[in-house]
């Protein structure tokens, strides 16, 4: 879903990065998505999803990397939870 792409931005190893996320539309059990589709840098960095607390990807990529772009989409998953809590107990 388009409404649900958000944009990341960080600097790893003296490069800084910036880019989209696009959450899959299916489901885990816990209610987060399967994958995240993620652009870097203009480039498509792959589809990241996460296996047993760790981030994978479905290409070569470097893991520092990795771990990186995953800790960001829990940034963003962590903000996004507090936003909606924060919404609901003002009534909103």
């Amino acid at each position: 879903m388009e409404d649900n792409i958000f944009d990341i931005a960080f600097d790893l190893g003296g490069t800084r990065y910036t880019g989209w996320v696009n959450p899959s539309d299916k489901l885990n059990d816990y209610g987060r998505p399967v994958s995240y589709h993620v652009v870097l840098n203009d480039t498509s960095f792959g589809y990241l999803s996460c296996n047993n607390c760790k981030w994978v990807v479905n290409e070569e990529l470097p893991d520092r990397l990795v771990q990186k772009v995953g800790a960001e989409i829990e940034k963003h998953l962590m903000m996004d939870k507090k936003t909606k809590k924060d919404a609901t107990q003002q009534g909103g």
